[in-house]
């Protein structure tokens, strides 16, 4: 009998993210585009972080068939979250190396992508990459946000509910529309919050609010030695002499 030489099988293993392109040379259209996807991830990130598994991302390649490497015909989303996969560093998200793609996308409009994103892209979303749920917001007109789940493979839509939030069945969170400056840009962003309707914090409200408690902290100090100082002065349990 004759022996096997692997060497020479013809089996070809798909590449793998270090093997794949990660970066095309495309910004992002304009810096609120750009702020909005990273508050997005930004205030995602600790939430994330509690738990043990998961990752989040954007506005990086998702690879998800052959076909389309050798076309190159699909821009990653703006955002994404995947569940149930472990944590760490990624240079693009590969599907047959994750073993499942994202289990929520979001993508900020644009006059140049809109019509791409709620169509083309939302077909790649619900017939090849399967994502759970799909949304969309356009950060200069705050009006056009949508969100979609899968069900029996057909995206079906979101209604808002009674706090005028899209929820993330998920996530367990929902997205809601803030009013508010971040990063010196006064507009109406798109934001992570619990059910409950509480914010999921920016890094910059984070370390405002540790800011504010370690003020707080500090006065509480100074009046305590302060009250110490005058109970010292005038002790209460001085007694005139007969």
């Amino acid at each position: 009998m004759s022996e096997l030489n692997l060497s020479e099988s013809s089996v070809v293993l798909p590449p793998t993210q270090a093997e794949l392109p990660y970066d095309d040379g495309i910004p992002m259209e304009t810096q609120r585009h750009k702020v909005q996807m990273e508050m997005l991830i930004d205030t995602l990130s600790p939430w994330l972080a509690q738990r043990s598994d998961g990752y989040v991302g954007g506005n990086m390649f998702v690879y998800f068939s052959l076909a389309q490497i050798k076309n190159q015909d699909f821009r990653g989303p703006d955002f994404f979250a995947v569940l149930g996969v472990p944590k760490g560093e990624r240079l693009s998200w590969v599907v047959w190396e994750e073993g499942k793609g994202p289990d929520v996308v979001i993508e900020l409009l644009s006059e140049s992508t809109a019509q791409l994103d709620k169509n083309q892209k939302k077909l790649i979303y619900q017939n090849q990459l399967r994502v759970p749920e799909y949304f969309w917001f356009d950060p200069f007109n705050p009006d056009d946000w949508a969100g979609f789940f899968l069900q029996k493979g057909v995206y079906q839509s979101l209604t808002p509910n009674s706090q005028n939030q899209l929820v993330s069945q998920l996530l367990g969170l929902a997205l809601v529309r803030w009013h508010g400056n971040y990063k010196g840009i006064d507009t109406i962003w798109l934001r992570w919050a619990t059910l409950d309707g509480e914010l999921l914090t920016t890094p910059e409200e984070i370390a405002e609010q540790a800011e504010q408690r370690a003020e707080q902290a500090e006065s509480k100090l100074q009046q305590t030695v302060l009250n110490l100082q005058r109970s010292k002065l005038h002790p209460t349990s001085f007694k005139r002499g007969m």
